[in-house]
């Protein structure tokens, strides 16, 4: 299975590729689409959905996982966030591939075991667990494969898409968890 993992934004979109036999993971491809700064931003979302729309046709994967939003304080970042989401999805829908959307907690979950780790974490678990030499270098990219790692692991778990094992069981957080006694 390929996994095709988004971690959307304006200024910055992470992208990472992650190819699976169900018990070992590696990378395909990984990077950023970087906008300039001075663009209008209907030119930025443009730009976002081109590349996209590039690197599905290239790698053409089995899915697509993108991050979900998030409680932002600041409403119009949340807004331009929601339209590269937007624009990335589309590009998703176009190329035939399914999507499938997790929230950052439950990446962090799945990639590290922990819902709130800081993004060092998640680099660090990203090269551990694809095998990789360093880090990825740009966050975005990092977070990225953390989104493909985690549908992955959704996936080989035989979890419904975009959840968690604690939440599959009613559990609203890792404190309410208790484990199915045989």
């Amino acid at each position: 299975m390929k996994v095709f993992g988004i971690d959307p934004g304006s200024e910055r979109t992470g992208y990472g590729c992650v190819e699976t036999d169900g018990s070992r993971h590696r990378m395909i491809a990984s990077g950023a689409i970087r906008t300039a700064g001075h663009l209008p931003f209907p030119e930025k979302l443009l730009r976002i959905h081109i590349a996209l729309t590039e690197l599905l046709a290239d790698l053409n994967p089995d899915c697509v996982a993108i991050e979900g939003i998030f409680h932002a304080v600041n409403a119009r970042s949340a807004l331009k966030l929601g339209h590269a989401r937007g624009v990335a999805m589309l590009a998703a829908v176009e190329a035939g591939v399914t999507v499938v959307e997790y929230t950052p907690a439950e990446i962090k979950r799945a990639v590290v075991g922990y819902g709130r780790a800081e993004k060092q974490q998640v680099q660090q678990m990203v090269k551990l667990i694809l095998g990789l030499d360093a880090p990825p270098a740009s966050h975005d990219a990092a977070d990225a494969l953390a989104v493909a790692i985690c549908h992955v692991h959704s996936a080989t778990s035989r979890l419904p898409a975009g959840r968690s094992a604690a939440r599959s069981r009613g559990a609203a957080s890792w404190r309410q968890y208790q484990p199915v006694r045989s």
